[in-house]
């Protein structure tokens, strides 16, 4: 566990997230792999298929990621205070809130895959795919959910090492069950789901095992006794954390709509590119984890200059991180996407160009989603999620205004700009509502 409330706070920001980051980019690169695999030995309908389901298992996870996120918040808040007995409490609140959200959520998954796919247009020839693969998916989602409740829990307390470990760990076992059960066992789509859920059944036990022998207490059974006022704050920091994610999601489901209906090819290349949104947003990511891990300890502590300086410094180094992978993208993104394409020399050039056309739009603007996260991340610490809940609205917002007009007169490439739009206006009301809470720690 790290004490976030002493030190430099770039060297600690830095150092906290880099752990984060190269475990988030082993989960990207375990994601790619999925892909890749289906792409390369099921074809191009397989590839569609995996993106048409895209949007609504990314719907189901920010769910689950929120509602984690938002509860080691609290954690956070209490071992910056240094109040053991709190921490107790609110863990074995976490676990009960966990497992009811969780069955409730796969039931709720299960039951609309099916007609949520149909209102989307998906084309005939990959529906089938996206439907198997969303129903592996959601029948996984407590493994998922208490994997980000474990992982989360040791974030909050400065531990971003354990969670690096599973990655990896977690990253082995899904490559190597990906080839086996689609290669091997030709066990198609599905296959590729199993793998990823097996794989972080893994990382979740071994997470759990390091959180019980690093905490400093232990947990009781008394603790479980139901404790409505902390359920109820665990609930209230959550949710809007919960739905800003499924308000995100929500935005991309209408857009996949709409690419959809431009046909499989655009779908493929959509797709394709989108695969690689995760590596454009890893680091941002990284970062935002430290940011709320940090603003979180030091708002217990009450070293309000300390947060408003460790900001400053995370979003410098934020910004110079996106400039290196932007540049990369551009010099490199054609090479890696051909990893996710096979067919006819025909159908790879049309994935190709739609794909690079899209990653060279988003790459140039990456600073903007940066910024986004820093400021996100910043205000979470601090404990307010209701105006990161608010951003996700204008995400939803822009992205579907952008997504559902601009075809209309540039055509496709109308698409290509929605995510960027989306980032833009969240940005600023994001960087406004930060500057306005911080000098209220002031007054």
């Amino acid at each position: 566990m790290k004490n976030m409330i002493v030190g430099k706070p770039m060297k600690l920001i830095f150092l906290f997230a880099m752990p984060l980051m190269l475990g988030n980019i082993l989960q990207q690169l375990y994601t790619l792999v999925d892909t890749m695999i289906v792409g390369q030995f099921l074809g191009v309908d397989a590839l569609a298929s995996l993106g048409a389901a895209d949007w609504i298992n990314w719907a189901m996870l920010g769910i689950v990621m929120g509602f984690t996120q938002g509860f080691s918040i609290r954690i956070s808040y209490a071992y910056g205070a240094q109040d053991f007995k709190r921490m107790e409490k609110i863990m074995a609140m976490i676990l009960i809130a966990c497992f009811v959200l969780g069955i409730i959520l796969t039931i709720g998954v299960q039951v609309i895959i099916t007609p949520l796919l149909h209102l989307l247009k998906t084309p005939d020839n990959i529906i089938e795919g996206s439907i198997t693969y969303l129903r592996v998916m959601s029948a996984g989602v407590l493994i998922v959910m208490f994997y980000n409740c474990f992982s989360c829990i040791l974030r909050a307390l400065g531990n971003s090492r354990t969670p690096l470990i599973a990655m990896m760990s977690a990253a082995i076992i899904n490559i190597i069950l990906d080839l086996l059960f689609v290669c091997v066992f030709h066990f198609g789509i599905a296959g590729a789901a199993i793998a990823t859920l097996i794989a972080q059944m893994a990382a979740a036990l071994y997470c759990y095992d390091v959180l019980k022998k690093e905490l400093p207490f232990t947990i009781h059974k008394e603790s479980f006794s139901f404790d409505y006022p902390t359920m109820k704050g665990l609930i209230r920091i959550g949710t809007p954390l919960a739905f800003q994610n499924a308000i995100i999601s929500a935005g991309g489901i209408v857009v996949q709509s709409v690419v959809n209906s431009f046909g499989f090819l655009f779908v493929a290349g959509f797709t394709a590119t989108n695969k690689l949104y995760g590596l454009l947003e890893v680091a941002a990511i990284s970062f935002g984890y430290a940011i709320t891990t940090f603003n979180s300890q030091n708002l217990g502590a009450k070293q309000y200059e300390r947060m408003k300086h460790g900001v400053f410094q995370a979003n410098l180094l934020s910004l110079t991180t996106s400039l290196i992978i932007s540049i990369m993208m551009l010099i490199f993104g054609k090479s890696i996407l051909l990893l996710f394409i096979s067919g006819s020399v025909h159908q790879i050039e049309v994935v190709l160009s739609i794909a690079f056309r899209y990653l060279s739009i988003m790459a140039i603007c990456l600073p903007i989603l940066y910024v986004l996260h820093t400021y996100r991340s910043a205000l979470q610490g601090m404990e307010n999620t209701f105006i990161p809940m608010l951003s996700g609205i204008v995400e939803l917002i822009m992205r579907i205004g952008i997504a559902l007009f601009l075809p209309l007169f540039i055509g496709q490439d109308g698409i290509y700009y929605a995510e960027v739009f989306a980032w833009s206006g969240a940005a600023i009301l994001l960087y406004i509502s930060y500057r306005v809470k911080i000098k209220a720690y002031f007054k």
